[in-house]
């Protein structure tokens, strides 16, 4: 793995196949993501898909601490363009141990994005590729993800089917939220 034997990784990168490494090319590399991703633009990365107040590199890690100290259920993975050590595209997938299922598990695919200047080069298949073979490792029996109608082609090319309806409610003004981050108080 390239330049990541020093840092501080959410989770073991060899549940990541190897195999997914060779697709991305020599300027490339896909790892899990690391405490000080915040300074390689992963948090900039994010802001393409939702309004994302400023966040400091402090409130990031413990963030990242709070992850990690849940084992098993955060596999938050990035590709790093190695000539400029940048985050470039991203995406998650958490774990949720279930009752029904023979208290089975469900990965929640989250937050995929590519930064534009790497659109085109099929990174955004490639973390889906991972983050369901990571799912499928850990014994999910179904991995769902919610996206906008305009995203259902791309989703569709991954595997994925159209079911059901998603539902949401905001528990408060959007507006808000860059006042209200502190740090974090874990709740688990």
């Amino acid at each position: 793995m390239r330049r990541s034997d020093n840092l501080d990784l959410l989770f073991d990168p060899s549940k990541i196949p190897a195999s997914l490494q060779d697709q991305l090319g020599p300027d490339l590399y896909l790892r899990p993501l690391a405490s000080t991703d915040v300074a390689r633009g992963h948090f900039d990365l994010l802001s393409v898909l939702t309004s994302a107040p400023c966040m400091s590199a402090e409130t990031y890690e413990n963030v990242f601490k709070e992850m990690k100290a849940c084992p098993n259920t955060y596999f938050t993975i990035v590709i790093v363009h190695s000539p400029t050590d940048t985050v470039v595209a991203c995406g998650s997938v958490v774990v949720e141990r279930k009752f029904v299922r023979n208290a089975g598990l469900v990965g929640h695919i989250e937050d995929i994005a590519v930064s534009k200047s790497m659109q085109g080069r099929k990174l955004g298949l490639k973390i889906i590729d991972a983050l369901v073979q990571i799912g499928r490792s850990r014994g999910c029996y179904k991995i769902i993800l919610d996206c906008s109608n305009s995203n259902i082609p791309f989703y569709e090319k991954c595997g994925f089917k159209q079911k059901e309806y998603q539902m949401v409610r905001y528990m408060e003004d959007p507006t808000k939220i860059a006042t209200a981050v502190a740090p974090i108080q874990s709740k688990l």
